[in-house]
């Protein structure tokens, strides 16, 4: 088998950080959280309705996404907003989004 690396040898701890990573994406729904959070900043109550989860769902859900560093969410007024900040992430999708043209 042939193939093309970047030509860095990853760290065990670059591996771990990124398994890591990997594990909080590995789900079906936080990826679809991610995908509308990339769309739209939003709450967990338009999440809610737009992916049909429920609330504590997402909560949870976001709480892993949190936790990863993947999304942050920012105060406005009684409601609070996530977006992703991971530009790691954000490069990951796009490029999974590549695969489906």
């Amino acid at each position: 088998m042939s193939g093309k690396t970047t030509g860095k040898v990853l760290s065990v701890e670059e591996c771990m950080e990124d398994a890591e990573l990997l594990k909080a994406l590995s789900n079906p729904t936080r990826l679809s959280i991610i995908n509308h959070l990339l769309m739209n900043k939003c709450n967990v109550v338009a999440i809610e309705t737009s992916l049909g989860v429920k609330q504590s769902n997402v909560s949870r859900h976001l709480f892993v996404l949190k936790s990863a560093g993947i999304v942050e969410g920012k105060r406005d007024g009684n409601e609070i907003y996530y977006e992703v900040i991971s530009q790691k992430v954000i490069k990951l999708i796009e490029l999974l989004l590549s695969f489906k043209t």
